[in-house]
């Protein structure tokens, strides 16, 4: 297994690579055109100064505390629902048998369809970019969750019940730890789909937020303030997962290593 200084060197020296990549073909001209014209692709070192730029002049700060606040509206909101409402669904067949076609009705639209019914709804504030995150979540730690306590061990099951165990000491003790690795593996995904519906929301309609500042450069024909914008979102969606990532390791202490227990 590579150690942790060698895995974050090679992710550095990917991320060089692509830059410096980027860079070249961007500004070096190959037989007498440059492969990436920077009008069209901008350059890194462009792109770079106006990251700079923004931070120096602190105007990046109030966008991305709009986007902040809504995609953890849209994360919690999203993940509180679809965790309780996927335990729910497991535990009663029934209910779970009379709802599955309309479930997978409501999956199956278009997100970006409920953009706008959403902004008429409820305006072009922040509650119609968490409505449209809320829906991107909820389907993934839905079904996650759904299949987590599906999965729980029948074997580890029936001897609870043999010992004595209430059916809420089970959903404790049984269901909980069954599902919980399959919740946050769904929260990772659900952290980038939160934030891309406060994104997408911004993008279609508001004053402010990472979303609108990737708009208005665009507007602009802005290629360098349209990267900046993405570099900058994608840099704020690691952050976020890093967070999940050490909340899941504090939770899932006692989940084994992979591979361990092999011979």
């Amino acid at each position: 297994m590579m150690s942790r200084s060698a895995l974050l060197l090679c992710q550095l020296l990917v991320a060089v690579m692509f830059f410096g990549s980027w860079q070249f073909f961007a500004t070096v001209p190959i037989f007498g055109h440059t492969v990436l014209p920077p009008f069209f692709f901008s350059t890194p070192v462009d792109v770079f100064n106006r990251i700079v730029k923004w931070l120096v002049e602190g105007s990046i700060w109030r966008h991305l505390l709009i986007t902040l606040t809504e995609a953890s509206l849209a994360f919690v909101i999203g993940s509180l629902s679809g965790t309780l409402i996927g335990f729910w669904f497991a535990r009663q067949q029934t209910i779970a048998a009379i709802f599955d076609p309309y479930v997978k009705m409501m999956n199956a639209l278009p997100r970006v369809v409920l953009a706008p019914i959403f902004a008429l709804w409820l305006g072009l504030g922040i509650w119609s970019k968490v409505a449209l995150g809320v829906t991107l979540v909820f389907f993934v730690v839905f079904f996650n969750v759904y299949q987590g306590v599906k999965e729980a061990n029948a074997t580890l099951v029936d001897n609870a019940r043999m010992l004595g165990m209430s059916e809420r000491q089970l959903l404790r003790h049984v269901y909980w730890p069954s599902a919980l690795s399959w919740m946050f593996s769904s929260l990772h995904t659900s952290v980038g789909f939160a934030v891309v519906g406060a994104v997408v929301g911004e993008y279609l309609g508001s004053a402010a937020g990472l979303g609108y500042l990737i708009q208005q450069a665009e507007g602009v024909f802005d290629v360098a303030g349209v990267f900046a914008g993405m570099i900058v979102l994608a840099i704020f969606v690691v952050a976020i997962d890093f967070v999940v990532t050490k909340v899941e390791n504090r939770l899932l202490v006692w989940r084994p290593n992979a591979g361990e227990g092999r011979v």
